[in-house]
């Protein structure tokens, strides 16, 4: 049997690229944090597929289709390859339960802080999730990590969804940091 890999799940609004505070429809709405690239290739360097979990509503109201998505996150993950890090996939989740469109408006188990999409990525990719982790600015990055089986990290760098994690008041993340960079550095010190 092949060994299990190791992978770190990025959230992507306030974690890799600038929350917009608004609809993402377009790759140049992406501007990718200071510091998320040089991570990114850290996270390669210490062996770590990088992986995208991200909950994008807006398919749900039928502003971009899933394949324009698809194509907004191709283009993100070229743009952070030119520099020599490396994203593996990007997982998005197209529901929301006040969805207008019929298939959308479903409850579902990959919508966070459901864990859905980081175990069909632990699957896909063969990931060992007690060596992986989920990283994201809000807490429902951490329950949906937590929900995985993996190590949780919650960053500074966006706003996380404050009406969201009120309801979460009471989940910890493993670690808490300021950015991206300061994860590599916790990841190849205290929890590596």
């Amino acid at each position: 049997m092949p060994q299990k890999s190791k992978a770190i799940f990025l959230d992507r609004d306030g974690t890799v690229v600038h929350d917009h505070k608004g609809f993402v429809l377009k790759p140049r709405q992406l501007r990718i944090l200071s510091g998320a690239r040089e991570a990114i290739r850290e996270f390669n360097r210490l062996g770590f597929l990088v992986i995208m979990i991200t909950n994008q509503p807006v398919v749900s109201r039928g502003l971009i289709t899933e394949k324009g998505m698809k194509q907004l996150h191709e283009s993100l993950m070229r743009r952070i390859e030119k520099s020599g890090a490396k994203m593996s996939a990007a997982y998005f989740c197209p529901h929301h339960p006040d969805s207008k469109i019929k298939k959308y408006g479903i409850k579902c188990r990959c919508r966070k802080p459901e864990s859905g999409m980081i175990l069909d990525a632990i699957k896909d990719f063969n990931i060992d999730p007690k060596k992986s982790f989920m990283v994201g600015d809000a807490l429902i990055d951490v329950v949906a990590g937590k929900r995985a089986g993996v190590k949780t990290i919650q960053v500074k760098t966006g706003p996380g969804h404050e009406r969201l994690d009120k309801l979460y008041k009471n989940t910890k993340p493993d670690f808490i940091t300021k950015d991206l960079i300061s994860v590599a550095r916790i990841i190849k010190t205290k929890a590596h």
